[in-house]
């Protein structure tokens, strides 16, 4: 049952409540949903590996940055409570993965689930396109709001329409780091030799993926894609060809207007850099709690504007305090999948009891998945959180769900790996607090190198 809850709740709150339950969204149906799935999660605590789990230590600091940037940095109480609220939805989104999504099978079906959203708005985008909606139509606050195509103009001046989805993915960039995040994880269905399976439930999905990608027309996305790529065939063409590769595919898709006619250049990205740079002003000058949670805008010179880079975003809203919890959650997913990801790190073993734990279900048997198995889900985990990282040097999505769905994927697939003796034992809280303290730093300086560097080219 909390399974089945969960994944209906990470639907909802991707496609939003109107399109899941209709008129009878309003009588809240998605609160009701939400309490629901914390009673049935209750009996799963007990014993669970999130007790174990560094990341649980860094999504409670988050959520305690959250309230603290808004009551200290805008001192204001209710928007404070309104801020920590809102950041409950990507707690929940690692620890509903972490309780629920306990086997192999069961992450598929997470998969699956993020694969059929994808296709539902990719479907639903191309519908309307092929129908053709005038300008005018999308310009309409009232049509737009529920349209699946945001209409822009290229730096030529032409029009082009480019896909988002409902709610949380209603912009293009956003819908194109779901797409590329989920790309990688559809192969967690491939089969060897078996070539109508992978035809017909990962090459064909993928395409279609590729496809919907295309037409979200996001750079930042297609940066992704390129990265993912030499990452992907460095082990088997060596560095050089793989970025070669790379490079031949950038310039097909260039070509094909991959981009709906905007360049990818440093005098294209000028007003970007210099929206990071006000986001690091801002955490000069509010260092400990930042200017709160959404205050990016506020307090920004170029009014309406955010930084367009999920580490500046954090750090100018969440200061020292907030940044320091977000790169501890980023520290754990990459270093667990990286060692999930290395043949070097990841041994063979017979499997180890754990007395008085939930994790896996006590009803079944561990499942058969071997060294090889284990090292090929983490490549592909590591994959997809290079297609959140890239594209979120791109874009103000911190703190997407993507993000906390990827962590709490991770988590699961070290703890299969774990209770078969395969891999080290997680790092102890205090080291892993000396080396995020020593990322937040590390990222902080390489964005100030950053900015140095391209004002000195100017």
């Amino acid at each position: 049952m909390g399974f089945v809850v969960s994944i209906l709740y990470i639907v909802t709150y991707y496609l939003t409540p109107p399109t899941i339950f209709g008129p009878l969204t309003e009588f809240r149906v998605e609160l009701i949903l939400a309490i629901f799935v914390i009673l049935v999660s209750l009996p799963k605590l007990s014993g669970s590996m999130i007790w174990k789990t560094s990341q649980s230590a860094a999504l409670i600091g988050l959520m305690l940055a959250t309230f603290l940037s808004v009551l200290i940095g805008e001192r204001w109480v209710g928007g404070a409570v309104d801020a920590f609220l809102g950041f409950i939805p990507c707690v929940f989104a690692y620890f509903l993965v972490c309780l629920h999504c306990d086997s192999k099978r069961r992450l598929q079906i997470l998969v699956f689930v993020l694969l059929f959203v994808c296709l539902f708005v990719i479907a639903h985008g191309y519908s309307e396109l092929m129908r053709g909606v005038p300008d005018s139509a999308l310009q309409n606050p009232q049509y737009a709001a529920n349209s699946y195509l945001l209409v822009q103009q290229s730096d030529t001046g032409t029009t082009f329409y480019r896909l988002i989805g409902p709610g949380q993915i209603h912009d293009p960039n956003d819908f194109g780091q779901m797409l590329v995040c989920t790309i990688p994880l559809v192969f967690f269905f491939w089969r060897p030799k078996k070539n109508f399976w992978n035809l017909g439930l990962v090459l064909s999905p993928v395409s279609l993926m590729l496809y919907g990608t295309y037409l979200t027309h996001s750079r930042g996305a297609l940066l992704a894609l390129m990265a993912m790529i030499v990452l992907a065939v460095r082990r088997r063409i060596k560095l050089l060809p793989a970025l070669l590769l790379a490079v031949g595919m950038f310039a097909g898709a260039m070509a094909l207007n991959f981009t709906g006619g905007r360049a990818i250049s440093t005098e294209a990205g000028a007003d970007r850099t210099a929206l990071w740079s006000d986001g690091l002003q801002m955490l000069k000058a509010h260092p400990l709690f930042g200017v709160g949670l959404g205050g990016f805008i506020d307090n920004c010179d170029r009014c309406g504007h955010t930084a367009h880079n999920s580490l500046v975003v954090c750090a100018a809203e969440l200061g020292s305090f907030g940044l320091f919890f977000w790169c501890m959650f980023l520290f754990l997913s990459m270093r667990d999948s990286l060692v999930l990801a290395s043949p070097k790190k990841v041994s063979e073993s017979e499997p180890v009891a754990f007395e008085g734990e939930s994790f896996p279900p006590s009803k079944g048997k561990l499942e058969d998945i071997d060294k090889v198995e284990i090292n090929r889900l983490g490549r592909l985990l590591v994959l997809s959180l290079t297609g959140f990282f890239v594209t979120g040097w791109f874009l103000s999505r911190s703190y997407a769900l993507m993000l906390f769905l990827q962590g709490g994927m991770i988590e699961v697939v070290y703890e299969m790996a774990l209770r078969r003796g395969m891999v080290p034992s997680r790092l102890r809280l205090a080291r892993t607090a000396r080396n995020s303290a020593g990322l937040a730093i590390a990222l902080v300086l390489l964005m100030y190198v950053m900015l140095r560097t391209v004002n000195l080219t100017h």
